[in-house]
């Protein structure tokens, strides 16, 4: 099948709406190379390739393994392989993998995570109270909401002092917002965020606290994870512990606004809610591509041979509408019955931080069901600007009129 035909995978409207450039990926090359910025990289579409994907022992997640092509574009998290922030589990294997999840793996206890509902809704609260304001009947649930509640809930995690927090915000806004090609931006603010992690862990020495940093500091007082795996472990948490819950909760808050007749079903019976989560997560979930896999040797999947120095992605969009694997995948219905959405992966780097995103979705999306029963959205859903990602998929904002 000739490239020529085959729709745009990058671009604005791209970025709008990808499923229907999906769907002809899925019928005509689920398994097909990509063109990105200073490299090619194989694009996995169909739910089965995904999971053999996801799962096969052969293909690791260390960028080691990487062409030189790829280490060169600097295509990492966020286009950047210093090992003060790149030795987390995300970009490893095995044992290491194994080891530095089960350091911070007790973080995310259903125990723990009942906690933390708890102080998810009291910051929702206070958010919310800030934008109820009968004078200015409209506001932004991204700005408002979906940004700075996950943001707090990992700081108060990893114990970063109120003092600094306006500085982790600056940083991680850049990172969270800038294309791929702003690479001086991003290279700023990782530089940034390095040096507030480096103070940060040297306050924790000093001045230990109840929270995870604390004890990863305490950890590796002990031996058991690097200075380097340390620091990287705190960026990976700070990042993507915020970045799939802030696209969580606006996409699946845009997504119930295009159907109102779901969001009054939820409102009616708030035990739906969990069921209207998942949902949220297969149909339009917050990342694009699962992270970088490559083969350490040949390989094979969906008909296709991958060989050490080739870079892979999984396109966990798209397998969240393979109709081979669920019925009118294109519809947005709560309750489905039959295999699991991919939207948090599979297999051994399956998300850590799930069930957190998921307390901390329906926390935010039932108290503005609850709170604001006349909600509507105040602006184009044609003309919503989505995050330019290769990885992630959410809106810069999302105006609503919280009251008629």
């Amino acid at each position: 099948m000739s490239t020529d035909s085959r729709p745009p995978l990058f671009g604005p409207s791209f970025d709008a709406d990808p499923y229907p450039a999906y769907d002809w990926l899925r019928r005509n090359e689920p398994v097909t190379r990509v063109p990105l910025p200073g490299c090619d990289a194989w694009l996995v579409t169909r739910y089965e390739d995904a999971v053999a994907t996801l799962t096969h022992p052969s293909l690791s997640k260390d960028p080691a393994s990487a062409s030189p092509e790829w280490r060169a574009a600097a295509l990492g998290l966020p286009l950047d392989h210093r090992s003060s922030l790149a030795r987390h589990m995300l970009n490893v294997d095995g044992e290491d993998h194994s080891r530095l999840r089960r350091l911070v793996s007790a973080t995310f206890t259903p125990r723990r995570m009942e906690e933390l509902r708890a102080r998810a809704q009291e910051i929702t609260d206070s958010l919310l109270d800030r934008l109820d304001d009968p004078d200015r009947p409209e506001a932004d649930l991204i700005a408002g909401l979906a940004y700075p509640l996950p943001i707090t809930i990992i700081c108060d995690l990893l114990g970063v002092p109120e003092e600094n927090r306006a500085t982790f915000h600056h940083h991680a806004s850049v990172i969270d917002s800038a294309a791929a090609s702003q690479v001086e931006d991003i290279a700023r603010a990782t530089d940034g965020l390095e040096t507030f992690l480096s103070d940060l862990v040297a306050f924790k020495r000093t001045n230990p606290g109840d929270d995870l940093l604390t004890e990863l500091v305490r950890r590796s007082n002990q031996g058991e994870i690097h200075p380097d795996e340390l620091t990287s472990t705190a960026f990976l948490l700070l990042i993507a512990g915020h970045e799939t819950t802030v696209a969580l909760i606006g996409n699946g808050i845009f997504t119930l606004l295009r159907h109102p007749e779901q969001m009054a079903a939820v409102r009616a019976d708030p035990a739906l809610l969990p069921d209207v989560i998942d949902e949220m997560l297969r149909f339009d979930g917050p990342v694009r591509n699962a992270t970088w896999r490559f083969p350490t040797e040949p390989v094979v999947i969906g008909g296709q041979e991958m060989v050490p120095g080739d870079s892979i992605l999984v396109s966990l969009l798209a397998a969240n509408r393979d109709p081979a694997v669920f019925d009118d995948p294109d519809t947005f219905s709560p309750g489905r019955i039959g295999e699991p959405h991919l939207a948090f992966g599979r297999g051994p780097h399956y998300c850590v931080g799930a069930a957190l995103a998921k307390v901390e979705a329906e926390v935010a999306i039932g108290t503005v069901l609850r709170r604001f029963p006349d909600l509507a959205p105040a602006a184009d859903p044609e003309g919503l600007t989505w995050w330019p990602s290769t990885i992630m998929r959410g809106l810069f904002s999302l105006p609503v009129r919280l009251r008629a």
